[in-house]
């Protein structure tokens, strides 16, 4: 069905199945972020490394094919990757 055509309600039901696939995988990125945050705990590593966020975000920015931008998604992965952090200083 073309976008136009298709009812409100389906397209709601997509976002919201949508909402719980971008739940698990943020989830399972954070688990792997502790993972990470275990090892470098273990070699006495800083839980902040400015050349891998800036890394991320570029990977991110790059692969990015829209509608959202370049600074929305910029700005929906610091969000991330803050809590990430945020969460592993919390485990030390």
């Amino acid at each position: 069905m073309p976008p136009k055509r298709r009812p409100l309600a389906l397209v709601r039901r997509q976002i919201d199945q949508l909402d719980v696939r971008l739940l698990r995988l943020i989830n399972q990125r954070a688990r792997l972020a502790l993972d990470i945050g275990r090892i470098k705990k273990r070699r006495k590593w800083p839980v902040f490394d400015a050349g891998r966020e800036a890394f991320v975000l570029r990977h991110v920015e790059q692969t990015n094919r829209g509608p959202l931008s370049a600074r929305a998604v910029q700005h929906v992965f610091q969000a991330i990757l803050s809590e990430c952090r945020r969460r592993e200083r919390r485990r030390r």
